[in-house]
């Protein structure tokens, strides 16, 4: 019995190879927190609160009963336009930021120079607190990294750099902001680039995995950059794309020589 071939048309044959080149996904590929109900529901995930780090833009504003006596411990300064990026209002003042040295210090008004880097946000409130204490009692202090932000790159739907206003943000609400991962986004090798007292560490994430929220890459610090690879289909494409013709040209010549040798 001979097989017959010259019922089908060379764009239906052309289409089948092409659907079976490309239908390579499966759906732990794509879905999820997968094991999620292995996921121990009482466990606590640990507490995390970012640190300051070189660089870091910080608002300080220090309260009182008595106004006039916090008045020494906050940066005052006059309109400045070429420098509103640094400054942000509060009531009728103009309160400027401390930009963290490489060293991590900043100059602080009466105390002088403090030792901010590599402390998180609670140690540094509570340092300046004993430190305000001697001169103000129950001094109110706010403190705000002004400058927090995370870069998203390669498989998302909208790449770019997010302010954070909250300094407390996840992988996963990164993503979210990036309007989540493409199709062809690799779930299961996220890239995250962090960068700790000068050092680079370069880590992976699995979101696939529901464990990875115990990762200490949950949660992100700032300037951190996320970068998700395309998957195998996303490259088989590009490879395709600029031999098309070529690859047209090779499947036509092989049907139409599969179509004489079956005829």
């Amino acid at each position: 019995m001979s097989l017959n071939l010259s019922n089908f048309s060379n764009k239906s044959i052309l289409f089948i190879l092409l659907f079976l080149f490309f239908s390579c996904a499966s759906k732990k590929d794509i879905v999820y927190y997968q094991n999620i109900d292995r996921i121990n529901a009482s466990q606590n995930i640990t507490s995390y609160e970012v640190k300051i780090q070189p660089d870091d833009l910080l608002m300080i504003i220090v309260s009182a009963e008595d106004p006039e006596i916090a008045i020494p411990f906050n940066l005052t300064s006059v309109s400045m336009p070429n420098a509103t990026n640094l400054l942000a209002t509060t009531g009728q003042q103009t309160i400027q930021s401390y930009l963290v040295d490489r060293s991590g210090n900043i100059e602080f008004p009466v105390l002088g120079k403090l030792q901010v880097g590599g402390l998180t946000r609670t140690e540094v409130l509570q340092s300046l607190k004993d430190k305000i204490g001697i001169y103000i009692k129950n001094p109110i202090i706010n403190l705000r990294i002004m400058n927090f932000k995370v870069s998203l790159q390669g498989e998302v739907n909208l790449p770019g750099t997010y302010t954070v206003a909250s300094e407390r943000i996840t992988l996963i609400e990164a993503l979210s902001m990036a309007k989540d991962l493409t199709i062809y986004g690799k779930r299961d090798n996220i890239l995250v680039i962090r960068e700790i007292n000068g050092v680079k560490s370069y880590n992976r994430v699995n979101i696939t995995e529901a464990d990875f929220i115990n990762s200490p890459f949950y949660y992100l610090t700032q300037n951190d950059v996320i970068y998700v690879e395309p998957n195998k289909t996303k490259i088989n494409a590009a490879a395709v794309g600029p031999n098309t013709s070529v690859i047209i040209s090779a499947i036509s010549i092989l049907i139409s020589l599969s179509v004489l040798l079956f005829k």
